[in-house]
């Protein structure tokens, strides 16, 4: 890679969550932080609510931005119609001037299901059949009826279709249809680091990996830099601990967990910008990601805590471990806080 090439790709994750009932300051709140990159869809709340229309949102992201590139990790694709998902992609594509980029994957709550009448059982079944349709209408396929082809035309969507994977198969599966790898923040179900868990799982993906192009991992982390681990512990500690009590509920996580072990199986970079990057040298999966996707989730921090995070994350977290952006912005473009170089 030359030197203009940064290593790794950095974004941003937002989960559209708030405090309080307020949705319209969540969204405009989270707009102001997105030119980082991607948001995931919730139908159900989490805490702090959540979006439930990716697209609608990434089409206002299009007309607020001019270079960052938009997309979903994920879109829950048994809970989508295809054909119409593929319509809303390619139109919000047209709109933004190619900066697409769609992560799909089955979701994990099983209300959700039920609330929009699919089988919970079957999800992994229906994500799979969903997302031959969906290829095959943003090729411009034929594709639902005879002579029936999306519109407006896609175009370029080869490579930027992402997959949300939970195990080896998984991977090697998105890998042997050309999809590009989403790893999650944390590896649900496994007493190890999620780092020793996942990195088998990318290892898998790319010895599967037969396409022409360079194969994509898109790592998704909890990063939260501050001031100090005891500032950055104040604004996330308590929501990633009531997190981690949900997730015992449902067998996620072992019951009675503290704050620090919900911490650790949160995968979890927070504290001073110096000691989330020496932790982040030591990350297993990192040096094989084309792509950083930084989260807060499962914390939902005071809006001023989350833009400061942001300003660190892109000035000395991202540049300590070999990202650099792309260009440097002009002085009457868009603010420099703007973390994904694409």
């Amino acid at each position: 890679m030359t030197d203009e090439t940064p290593r790794f790709r950095l974004g941003f994750l937002t989960h559209v969550q708030g405090r309080g009932g307020d949705l319209a300051r969540t969204y405009r709140d989270a707009q102001e932080l997105f030119d980082v990159g991607w948001v995931a869809q919730h139908h159900v709340a989490q805490g702090g609510g959540g979006l439930s229309s990716p697209w609608p949102f990434l089409a206002h992201a299009a007309a607020r931005t001019t270079r960052i590139r938009l997309g979903t990790a994920i879109t829950i694709l048994p809970l989508e119609d295809p054909v119409r998902l593929a319509e809303d992609v390619a139109t919000v594509d047209l709109l933004s001037g190619g900066r697409v980029e769609i992560g799909v994957g089955s979701g994990a709550a099983a209300p959700e299901y039920a609330a929009l009448g699919k089988d919970f059982d079957r999800r992994r079944e229906l994500t799979s059949a969903n997302l031959q349709v969906l290829r095959t209408a943003l090729a411009n396929e034929e594709v639902g009826a005879p002579g029936f082809r999306i519109q407006p035309a896609a175009v370029g969507f080869g490579d930027r279709i992402w997959q949300g994977v939970f195990s080896g198969s998984g991977a090697a599966y998105a890998a042997a249809r050309g999809s590009n790898l989403l790893l999650n923040r944390a590896a649900y179900g496994f007493d190890a680091p999620t780092d020793e868990v996942q990195r088998p799982w990318a290892d898998a993906y790319l010895a599967a990996w037969d396409q022409p192009r360079r194969p994509r991992i898109g790592l998704s982390r909890f990063i939260f830099p501050a001031k100090d681990k005891r500032t950055a512990l104040r604004q996330i500690g308590d929501d990633v601990h009531r997190a981690a009590l949900r997730m015992a509920e449902s067998g996620s996580f072992p019951k009675g967990l503290g704050m620090e072990e919900a911490l650790r199986r949160f995968h979890s970079f927070h504290g001073a910008p110096e000691e989330i990057v020496t932790a982040l040298r030591q990350e297993k999966v990192l040096p094989v990601a084309t792509d950083l996707i930084t989260q807060f989730n499962p914390a939902v921090p005071d809006h001023d805590a989350a833009i400061r995070a942001l300003e660190l994350i892109a000035t000395e977290v991202a540049p300590a471990l070999g990202w650099k952006p792309r260009a440097a912005p002009h002085p009457t473009a868009e603010p420099a806080t703007e973390p994904a170089g694409a």
